[in-house]
């Protein structure tokens, strides 16, 4: 199973780096087990671009958007055997990470459904 996970860290000071040291250290040695497929930062939502459509109709904006309340700052792509098994990893992500809010989101790609017929 695929889930994509996403951290939004306590903006109140940035972290240290200590901190960012031992997270790097951390997702390395997932990727090394095959568990963190992709991971990212997402540092400049402000320049983003969104896309909305009404009626069949896409208008596209593009950023900066004052009124984005809740900024992702990283994501993660992992591969865990359960939604209890994504669970028990973000928190140890977020034991290293500090105080922040997660979620966890399952992927659905060819090889997670089932041929029809």
């Amino acid at each position: 199973m695929k889930f994509l996970m996403t951290y939004q860290g306590d903006t109140s000071a940035p972290p240290s780096p200590q901190t960012l040291a031992a997270l790097g250290k951390h997702t390395q040695e997932m990727i090394a087990r095959g568990v963190v497929l992709m991971t990212g930062g997402l540092v400049r939502p402000d320049h983003g671009t969104k896309l909305t459509q009404v009626g069949g109709k896409v208008s596209v904006t593009d950023g900066p958007f004052p009124e984005t309340k809740e900024l992702i700052d990283g994501f993660a792509l992992v591969r865990c055997d359960s939604r209890e098994a994504a669970i028990e990893m973000a928190k140890e992500f977020m034991r290293i990470a500090g105080d922040g809010q997660a979620e966890i989101l399952q992927v659905f790609d060819a090889q997670d459904t089932p041929p029809r017929g």
